[in-house]
Parts: structure tokens; sequence; C-alpha cells
């Protein structure tokens, strides 16, 4: 039997990938990291070098299936939470979730006290911080093989490229567990950087390697103005995917028609025409399908809900539903129409997951990262995540990145200092501290 499916009414489109929690991760792009420093460059005091563990990261983690469930749970149930709180704002959304839960576990890795319990609560991390990592580990590991001899929406290979790095003030004392366990499951090395000194410089290494490893979808994702005279950390997360359907609709069936909108108006769109093998499920006011990509290990759900019922399905939908939707679903010839579209998505999680629960961990004197460094006061000062999808007749390209930004209030402050009064001076060896000079300038006008 054929089924029809018409998107033509508001939907919703999830990466199966993305829904489990998994994304699968290739080899990295070459280290794109900008000049002065390099991936050969070691110098703790350079910018731009990294400062790496010597931990290597761990390429066959021992995780018990029960990890293994409870960390895909846990992530399915916060991408949902997390659209519950983004779906009021009116428009097209589009996040990772993997990519911010990915942030935000390296920074939960030195969380301590109430801050972690919040953390965790949150995030729906329901294995402690000696589980939690190695399992978010083994989904890379897991996965990396995805893709294999598939092709790309661009006609090149399928690309699905998960990477992690730190960025580091210059000087910042940071606690070698913490590194350790950012090496071991999340292959972060650690790039030291100048907020400070040289903040434009900080921010351009950081945003360029978020560019190179996002094909250039992801751009500026961290502005100047988010670095502050405190910050000391931006812990950075990138995903990058780009896949053919395994049957890609005929670009000469693409015409013009109408899409109706949630408030009734319609705009004219590019509406592509195929009819599909696919599975297929229709319930209680919605229809859905898995859109399978080239290899058949990934796919697109699209969920369409019945006409004028687009707000009552969102506030209904959950992990739970999005499992059972999923689990009803049958193969079946679908005469499908979808439209053509590509949009960019933006956004600050502070406010949202404040209100989702962190908030002391975004609270300077409160936050308790202690783990990332005993002697200071770390709080994450904001959460950024940008996002990028584009859907046409060949199949996907997306991409999204987040980034994590930790300052400290106890890290030494900028001064300022003016030398327009009478001022004392001494000259000395700094090693010995013998005072060679002694001077006082009352005017230095007079010679």
């Amino acid at each position: 039997m054929m089924r029809t499916l018409r998107t033509c009414a508001p939907l919703f489109a999830l990466s199966l990938a993305a829904i489990l929690g998994c994304e699968a991760s290739t080899e990295p792009n070459p280290d794109p990291t900008p000049e002065p420093g390099g991936e050969g460059c070691r110098d703790g005091d350079k910018p731009g070098c990294v400062v790496a563990s010597d931990k290597q990261r761990i390429s066959t983690p021992d995780v018990p299936p029960e990890d293994k469930t409870a960390l895909v749970s846990g992530n399915s149930a916060f991408a949902l939470d997390l659209y519950q709180e983004l779906r009021e704002e009116p428009g097209n959304v589009f996040y990772s979730p993997y990519s911010i839960s990915t942030a935000l576990a390296m920074t939960w890795a030195g969380a301590k006290g109430e801050t972690e319990t919040a953390m965790a609560d949150t995030l729906r991390f329901d294995l402690g911080q000696d589980k939690l990592h190695p399992a978010f580990n083994w989904i890379d590991q897991e996965l990396e093989s995805r893709g294999q001899g598939a092709q790309g929406a661009d006609g090149e290979g399928f690309r699905l490229n998960v990477v992690n790095a730190l960025w580091g003030q210059i000087g910042y004392g940071f606690e070698a567990p913490f590194l350790d366990t950012l090496a071991l499951n999340y292959g972060a090395g650690m790039r030291v950087v100048d907020f400070l000194g040289h903040k434009q410089e900080a921010v351009d290494l950081i945003n360029g390697w978020v560019s190179d490893q996002t094909e250039g979808k992801i751009e500026k994702l961290v502005p100047v103005d988010a670095i502050t005279p405190e910050t000391v950390l931006v812990l950075t997360n990138a995903i990058y995917f780009n896949a053919a359907w395994r049957t890609p609709f005929e670009p000469t069936a693409t015409a013009d028609g109408p899409f109706e909108k949630a408030d009734g108006t319609e705009v004219t769109v590019p509406l592509m025409h195929a009819n599909l093998e696919m599975p297929y499920a229709e319930g209680d006011g919605y229809q859905a399908v898995a859109m399978p990509y080239d290899g058949d290990e990934l796919s697109m759900v699209l969920v369409l809900p019945a006409k004028g019922t687009l707000d009552a399905f969102e506030a209904s939908l959950d992990a739970a539903k999005v499992d059972g939707i999923v689990g009803a679903m049958s193969e079946h010839l679908v005469e499908t129409t979808m439209p053509k579209f590509k949009f960019e998505y933006e956004l600050s999680l502070k406010k949202t997951l404040e209100a989702m629960g962190m908030e002391i961990a975004f609270t300077a004197g409160a936050a308790d990262f202690t783990g990332i460094n005993a002697q200071g006061q770390p709080y994450i000062q904001d959460v950024l995540h940008k996002a990028f999808v584009g859907v046409n007749e060949a199949g996907t390209e997306a991409a999204a990145a987040t980034a994590v930004i930790v300052g400290d209030e106890s890290a030494p402050q900028p001064a300022s200092l003016a030398l327009v009064n009478p001022f004392l001076f001494l000259i000395r060896d700094n090693a010995t501290g013998s005072i060679l000079f002694v001077g006082r300038v009352a005017d230095p006008s007079a010679s």
C-alpha cells in the first residue's frame, strides 16, 4: 500500500543519531589552529600551543550495557527537555543536543558539590563521574566506522566529524585530573591563549578552529564581547555532518508550491517529490517517516502533526514519545512531498539552562568548579550554540558548535596605571632581588 506524506505544514526534522543521543565520529580534520601556535607547539606560554595531558585517549573503553543505556536515555531526555524550552520562540529551530551535552559534560568533569548535582539533574546525567565520561567515549568509539563507503550530499564521501578542544588562559592553574579526564575520554587537548592581553587573537583562534572543523558552516561562534577580564577557559565541541539520501529526489521533480505556516498563512517554496521506500508510521494526530541516508546507518525522522495541532503536539513531545513513534514504524512505499530548506540558528543558553535548574553553575561565588582549579572560583559565564542545516534533493548538510565560557572572579583583573604624578622607581635584579638603582620622578620636564 502506498502512503502519502505531504510535509507542506510545520514539521519536525530530527537525525536518529541525535534522538538516540549518539553522534558518529570519523577521523577529525587536521588541526587547523592558526598561528602563532600550532599542533606541533608545546610552549605553555605561547598562544595557540597545545598543553596536552600525558594521557592517551582510551580507544576501547570498557562500558557495561547498563551504562550505555543510561547515557543514551539521559541524552535523549535532555534533547527533548531542551526542545520544550526553545519551542516557545516563533520560527525555525535547529540545534545539536549532543554537541551541547558533550561540551557541558566536559565542564561537569570539574564540578563538585551542589553544582555537580544541579548540572547532572538538568542535563539528565544519570551516571557518576567515573562512568559518564567513559560512556561518552564509548559512543564515539562505537560509531567511529559509520558512513564507510557512503556518499555525502555534495558528491564527496560521507562525513560525520565530532571533535573537542579546550582553550585556557596562559598562567591559569588547571587541575591535572580534570585535564586527564578530558584527554582520556574526549581526546581534548588544552590550547593556551591570552584572553586578558590578546582577546581578539584568542577569539580568532577559537573561531578559526570551529570554522575549519565544520567546513566553514559555523563562523564566529564566540563574539569578542563574550570574553571578559574574568574568562579563563572555553570548552568547545564541533560537529559536522554531510550525507546523501539512500534514494535521492530527482531535481527535475522539484517545483514551487505552497507551504502553510502554523498561523494559516502560506509561503511559496521549492517542494521535492518522490515515491520512497522507508519506515513509516501514523498514529493519534501525526504521520512520521525515517528517511534513510546512504549506508542505512543514520536516518532523518520527519514528524508531521495533524493540521492545527502543532502546539499541542510539541507540548506532549518527550523522549518516550519519540521512541514510541520510531518503534511503530514499518516499511512502506511513501509518496513524499518535502520542502528544500536551509537556515542557521544561534543562541545563548545561559538563561535557558538556568531556568532548567543550572543557575548555581552560572553564579560567581556559588558555583563549585574546584575540579578545574582548586584554588580559584571558576563559574560558567555563558554557553553559546550555533547550528546550520541544509536539506535538498541530494541529502543533508548540518553543522553545530558549542562553547562553554568559564570565568573566575578570583583571576587577576586588568589594572590601570597612569604615571602622571610624582612616582618612585627602582631597577633591580629579578633573580637575586638586588636593587641596583633607586629614583623618584617629581618633574619629568626637568633635565
